[in-house]
């Protein structure tokens, strides 16, 4: 039954023959008034909005503390650092890449999201838990946040919001002149929550 899929003829029209392929049936969802939830880490729902740019209005908590736009990148990284984590930033908006003063020296502490800032290439693994930063480019002028999920002593495992069905991504954690570098080019760096 197709109820829940959107079948395609797909066609190919060359040089004047008209050449008929097979059906192909893929998931498409029709209304996005609501986000599909796709995964969990420590109690705290992933979701998958369906395009990038979609969302669902401010997710904000009960006292008003702004958790981001519904169900971006960044709302599930501040979700899990406010519901887990009892983690505030004083400043608490901006664009994913945005979470990453650049200007700060490696291990310093950020005082806009009050946490510790490490850049790829530390001397300090990120721990699970910690938020990594990607920066902007042509293709996503925002930047991205995930957050660590698994680690070994050469991989590290990464969940994520708002990239469609693929929560999770691993990369591989290579020790190199005393600094650990994670192997995708677009991380700036990572966050982490000092614990008192």
């Amino acid at each position: 039954m197709l109820s829940s899929h959107t079948c395609l003829l797909i066609g190919i029209l060359t040089l004047g023959i008209h050449f008929s392929g097979p059906a192909v049936c893929f998931p498409v969802k029709k209304d996005w008034s609501s986000a599909d939830i796709i995964d969990s880490y420590n109690s705290m729902t992933v979701y998958d909005n369906g395009r990038m740019s979609n969302f669902f209005g401010r997710n904000l908590s009960r006292e008003g503390y702004n958790l981001g736009l519904k169900y971006q990148c960044v709302e599930l990284v501040k979700r899990y650092y406010y519901q887990i984590k009892n983690h505030r930033m004083p400043d608490s908006y901006g664009h994913a890449y945005m979470l990453f003063d650049s200007s700060l020296s490696n291990g310093h502490h950020n005082e806009d999201r009050n946490l510790a800032q490490y850049m790829n290439g530390s001397v300090s693994k990120p721990p699970i838990g910690d938020i990594l930063v990607f920066g902007k480019n042509d293709k996503n002028r925002f930047g991205h946040l995930t957050l660590v999920r698994e680690l070994s002593q050469n991989e590290i495992e990464r969940i994520q919001q708002n990239v469609g069905k693929i929560s999770r991504v691993n990369f591989s954690l290579v020790k190199n002149k005393g600094g650990y570098y994670i192997s995708n080019e677009s991380i700036l760096g990572w966050l982490r929550k000092l614990e008192k």
